[in-house]
Order: C-alpha cells, then structure tokens, then sequence
C-alpha cells in the first residue's frame, strides 16, 4: 500500500513541477535528452559483434588498412627487392601512386632503377591493397652549405679543398 502511495505522490509532484513552472528535474531532462538520441538496450543494431569485426570496423572508418599495408611494406622491403638490395636501399615516402627509395650510392639507384618493371610487379604481388605505378630512386643527399638564417646567397664554398 506505502508503494502505491509514493508513485500516486511522486506523478503529482512531477505534474504539478510541469504544470505550474515549467521546469524539468535534472533526472528529466536526462531521460529526455536520450530518448531523443533513440538508443535503447536491445535494439535492432545493437547486437553483440566479435573483436574482429569492431577492428574491422575501426580500419575501415579511419582507413587503418591502408597504413598497416603500407608500414608492412616499409619493414618487409627486402621481400620486394631481396635482401642484398635492401641493405642498399629502403623506401623513405609513399606520395600517392609513387614510392620514394633512398639507396646507398647513386650507382644502387641506377641498378635499380634499371628493375624497376620487376619491382613493381614484385610489388603488386606482395601487396595488391596498396596502388604504386611509378618508383623513383634516388641517391644519397648531398651535404648542405647552407647554415643559418643570414647565409650568403650564391654559389656557395669553391676553394675550400686545397
């Protein structure tokens, strides 16, 4: 009977609340705000799902796929070009549809560049996700002259070798 009581007392209380000022409890307008947002526990879509289809789910929103395709051509390089060219060599960027490749000496990067149709169908092999249709290889850097913010412009050092 005391149950009774309580939920006959709490509906007029809640009523008279909204009738009378029109303000909503803080529990009130939490409820509202949900219902709003129309989620409820067992809904059509809120089933359960595996780990792997919510990691499936996450590579495919963020496109998570195409950077694990790509770190995993960057770390197994020297299943493309063999070992011996991979000591050689290693892939710096991949811009779009083409895959920069630091080498050792400019003579590296002309042998490979030489290769570069087989290398490019070792690369569609080993990785069909990833789109590469041009490889560019290049040497090593140069040493820069330049220091500093208040450097000469010019032709830069020429007798300095004796």
């Amino acid at each position: 009977m005391r149950e009774l009581d309580f939920h006959v007392a709490d509906g007029f209380f809640k009523s008279f609340l909204a009738n009378s000022h029109g303000i909503k409890s803080r529990d009130e307008k939490r409820r509202d705000r949900y219902q709003k947002r129309g989620s409820k526990p067992f809904d059509k879509g809120r089933d359960l799902i595996t780990a792997e289809q919510g990691l499936e789910h996450l590579f495919g929103e963020f496109n998570w796929g195409g950077q694990l395709e790509k770190a995993a051509l960057f770390s197994d390089w020297y299943k493309v070009v063999g070992k011996e060219s991979a000591e050689a060599s290693f892939p710096e960027e991949l811009k779009g549809a083409q895959l920069v490749v630091r080498c050792r000496s400019t003579a590296w990067a002309t042998q490979l560049r030489l290769l570069e149709p087989q290398i490019l169908e070792k690369l569609k092999l080993e990785h069909p996700n990833l789109i590469i249709d041009q490889v560019m290889f290049l040497g090593p850097t140069a040493p820069s002259w330049k220091k500093g913010a208040r450097s000469v412009p010019g032709r830069g050092p020429r007798d300095t070798y004796g």
